[in-house]
């Protein structure tokens, strides 16, 4: 399997576990798998056979032509890692809050409470 089809079946995982669940902390933790086959769909992207990093020393450059990765995917993605153990981090809070409120975590439960 290539890197391509593993990141499109975890994010189809993290997809079940959104739409198939109704307890809360399980349609995070689909969420953050998500948000994985997200990043490494990216960085698969960006990875090149037999690349090199894009780090020019002095006097390497002789006019032929080197392969290189490309270090945008790479740099998004890092930002994205961060942001999203952030969300997480902000919505297992809420949930928490949600739970000493209404002592459940079932969406069905929540909506007929509400």
């Amino acid at each position: 399997m290539t890197p391509i089809n593993i990141s499109l079946l975890v994010f189809m995982i993290g997809l079940y576990g959104v739409m198939s669940k109704n307890n809360l902390i399980k349609k995070i933790m689909g969420l953050t798998i998500m948000n994985g086959g997200i990043v490494l769909f990216f960085i698969s992207i960006g990875y090149r056979e037999a690349g090199l990093a894009p780090i020019l020393e002095k006097g390497t450059i002789d006019g032929t032509t080197t392969i290189v990765v490309d270090p945008l995917p790479q740099a998004l993605m890092l930002t994205a890692i961060v942001i999203g153990i952030s969300v997480t981090a902000l919505a297992l809070a809420l949930i928490v809050k949600i739970y000493s409120k209404y002592k459940t975590l079932d969406i069905q439960q929540l909506s007929k409470e509400r």
